[in-house]
């Protein structure tokens, strides 16, 4: 079986700073901040590591839900900052709705999942996933190019569930005074400091502050949370109805690359030390566990030919994609020829070569057979082709039908939404996404929509309003003042709207004087 090529080899380019800051906080300082990812959590009795469930529910209290989400909302204003945040709906809607799974099978094995979970996915060709405090879970798209089965992948995304589910950050707190979860924060804004200046030294010279690097050192070493992040992981695929085999299969083609050449060790073996240990006990539950054929999504092969796409960054890149997919599928060597035709036409129209991604997503749609819109990914890549290459009614038309095949998927709504102004429906379109807004509170690029929308009917309040909510949900506090100040000066706001603005406005300061009070208490604390 072949998997998808590598991705070829890119020029220094200034956004991969990002993203060598974004892999130093997965290994600098998820190990403090979380104890979930990366086996930082104070070592348990043997006994205790067996009764999986009541050890985390046992130290829940140690750290508040609020307190965890606190936390995890504020690492993630970093994250979507950051070029390599990819806020691609197809990919989101994908990891999520396989997350959820994961997490509603874990109420049928009677754990408790009732915090709120986030998937997203990070621009990075390198074989990694990370947990956030407060549920929220990272997945590089090399994590999804280098799994060969939906199983695989989903094996991964149930371990770090896992790590969440076992409340691994409050046992590890637990152990600490009240307010160690603050002094924690203050490492973690440290972190985020050397994010800000592009200097790793910097944020880890903050970082290592006061009691962090002790206890960053007494932790790193275990090996508990690993292992109940396997089990509970195996757990939640057993339920969900995926392949078990899949975990242990995964891992141990990780243990061999990382045997075979040390200088390419995956991401993910040095961040989750694969020990023969655990590869073992994993496949024994395997053999033991009651088989039942797993059923793929077929929008798994495609998410999986997007994430290789979307990683790159350059048209060069493309252009070395759509090659080497065209030369696999010639020499049928591809395991997926619809999801290798997709991976062509993603990368053509990445090109903007409007012709050749029509007709390679045309033999994509061929080769994966049957009638109608056929997956999310055909769907929406067939309405952009159209909306970019001037034909907007036919957008529309392919974007309507999407969203009534696929009613939860944001990347249909959001295509119908780009056809409706591109069709000159302005009236429809803002009516749509304001509806769309209320839907998603909590997604900036539902609000950067909106605010497109407002630009094209000329309403200039409403354009920089929309935007400031766009940037008050990022993070970007003054971003979102200098746009409501924007807003005020527009002239074409009703008092009602200007009511509204002067209200929003005080409360986006606020935010703001609150946010710098935090980082002075966590400077303290953490210095």
């Amino acid at each position: 079986m072949t998997s998808m090529p590598k991705p070829s080899s890119q020029p220094p380019h200034p956004e991969r700073h990002v993203a060598r800051w974004r892999r130093f906080m997965a290994l600098a300082m998820l190990p403090v901040m979380t104890a979930m990812t990366f086996a930082a959590v104070v070592i348990p009795t043997q006994a205790a590591a067996q009764s999986l469930p009541s050890l985390g529910q046992s130290s829940a209290a140690d750290l508040s839900p609020a307190m965890e989400r606190k936390l995890g909302e504020r690492v993630m204003r970093e994250i979507r900052a950051d070029p390599d945040y990819l806020s691609d709906l197809l990919l989101s809607d994908y990891v999520n709705a396989l997350g959820g799974k994961l997490v509603a099978a874990a109420r049928t094995v009677g754990l408790d999942a009732s915090q709120s979970f986030e998937f997203f996915v990070v621009r990075d060709s390198d074989i990694n996933a990370f947990s956030l405090p407060g549920g929220f879970i990272g997945i590089n798209t090399g994590l999804i190019v280098a799994t060969r089965t939906e199983s695989e992948l989903a094996s991964v995304i149930g371990h770090e569930t896992g790590h969440v589910l076992q409340h691994h950050i409050a046992r590890m707190l637990g152990q600490q005074s009240q307010n160690s979860w603050i002094a924690l924060g203050g490492m973690l804004l440290g972190l985020l400091a050397g994010i800000g200046a592009r200097s790793p030294d910097l944020g880890m010279g903050i970082a290592m502050g006061g009691q962090g690097l002790a206890v960053d050192r007494q932790l790193r070493f275990s090996r508990d949370a690993e292992r109940e992040a396997d089990r509970v992981g195996f757990q939640l695929l057993q339920a969900a109805g995926f392949d078990t085999y899949a975990m242990p299969t995964f891992f141990e083609r990780l243990q061999r690359a990382d045997s075979i050449n040390e200088a390419g060790v995956p991401e993910y073996v040095r961040t989750h030390p694969l020990t023969t240990d655990r590869i073992a006990d994993m496949l024994n539950r395997s053999r033991t566990a009651a088989y039942r054929q797993p059923v793929q999504s077929p929008e798994y092969a495609f998410v999986r030919a997007r994430s290789l796409v979307l990683q790159q960054k350059s048209a060069s890149d493309y252009a070395a994609i759509a090659d080497a997919q065209r030369t696999a599928i010639r020499a049928q060597t591809t395991s997926n020829v619809a999801a290798a035709w997709y991976a062509v036409a993603l990368a053509e129209f990445k090109q903007r070569r409007w012709v050749p991604a029509r007709e390679a997503l045309e033999k994509s749609r061929a080769a994966f057979g049957g009638t109608g819109p056929g997956t999310p990914s055909l769907a929406v890549l067939a309405s952009d082709i159209a909306r970019l290459s001037g034909q907007p009614d036919e957008a529309l038309r392919v974007a309507a039908q999407a969203r009534a095949a696929f009613p939860l998927s944001q990347a249909a709504d959001m295509a119908y939404a780009d056809a409706l102004v591109a069709s000159q429906r302005i009236p429809d379109a803002t009516k749509f996404l304001q509806a769309q807004v209320e839907r998603y509170r909590s997604e900036p690029i539902w609000w950067r929509a909106l605010a497109g929308a407002w630009a094209a009917a000329g309403k200039r309040t409403r354009q920089h309003a929309a935007l400031a909510e766009q940037y008050a949900l990022q993070g970007q506090w003054m971003a979102a003042v200098s746009q409501l100040k924007l807003a005020r000066e527009a002239g074409d706001a009703s008092f009602y709207e200007m009511s509204v603005i002067d209200a929003r406005l005080h409360e986006f300061q606020r935010r703001y004087k609150d946010d710098k009070e935090d980082e002075k208490d966590f400077g303290k604390l953490a210095g």
